[in-house]
């Protein structure tokens, strides 16, 4: 649980509504060159007979976007990552349109079983940002997806529902992410044996989780590791430079574990 007062918070909301704006402003720029599909570069699938890659070979980053956004949000952890030996990545869109989690998360399956295909890797990891992150936790928990997806990074995602903006509700996709929807409710039911470890980075100063607790993984049969975040709000989460240092770690980590210093002691960033 988050203290009663934080001190110095003022100044630090203002400083992280300031950045918030500011990477709104660079995001609309970005948002055009993001609308498309990204066009696919990786060599055919191998023949059959052809042998499998070897094992310390890093598996496929994917990259999910939330809440009418695209993959262009990702332009510069994409960037980092890449320069720091991540080979594979790709950004999956989604529609603008789209209602339902449950059938996102279907779509997200077959995207990752075309992956699995053409790069000959048994497994996928994937970062979620917001809505994004709730579509990969259902597909891994719900839709049988922990055996292909290693590890699921979140990045500001409604886990337990958000109550922010309750006038979005005309939208269906913002009602399966409240507190106590079909869906928040199906992803509370038991999960035994769920082999995706799941890497949740929360914010204290994220205004779009109300409240903030609701970005952390919170499930006995999950294998998940809440990363507190101070001093940026929720579209700074999959920009910064110390974030994204973060990720690559949770990255590397074959089994992240529940109380390991970045858990307990969070990332401050600002």
């Amino acid at each position: 649980m988050l203290p009663a007062t934080l001190a110095g918070l003022p100044l630090a909301l203002l400083k992280a509504t300031a950045l918030e704006l500011a990477i709104l402003a660079g995001h609309l720029l970005l948002y055009p060159s993001g609308i498309t599909q990204e066009r696919r570069t990786t060599p055919p699938p191998p023949p059959p007979d052809a042998p499998r890659l070897p094992a310390q070979d890093k598996p496929p980053v994917l990259l999910l976007h939330g809440f009418i956004d695209n993959r262009s949000v990702f332009v510069l952890l994409r960037r980092n990552l890449a320069q720091h030996g991540r080979q594979h990545l790709e950004s999956l869109n989604y529609s603008p349109l789209t209602c339902d989690i449950r059938g996102a998360a279907e779509l997200l399956g077959r995207h990752i079983e075309e992956i699995c295909e053409r790069t000959g890797h048994d497994r996928v990891d994937i970062v979620g940002h917001s809505l994004g992150g709730l579509i990969a936790r259902y597909y891994a928990q719900r839709l049988g997806g922990d055996v292909r997806v290693r590890t699921l990074v979140t990045l500001g995602t409604p886990h337990s529902g958000t109550r922010v903006a309750p006038l979005a509700d005309a939208h269906p996709i913002v009602r399966q992410m409240r507190p106590g929807s079909d869906v928040v409710e199906e992803l509370r039911e038991p999960a035994p044996g769920c082999r995706t470890q799941f890497v949740s980075f929360w914010s204290e100063l994220d205004q779009i989780m109300v409240p903030v607790e609701t970005a952390c993984v919170d499930h006995p049969d999950l294998i998940a590791q809440n990363v507190r975040v101070s001093g940026i709000g929720h579209l700074a989460l999959p920009v910064h430079p110390a974030v994204a240092a973060a990720i690559r770690q949770a990255l590397d980590l074959a089994e992240p574990a529940m109380d390991t210093p970045a858990a307990a002691d969070g990332l401050t960033v600002a």
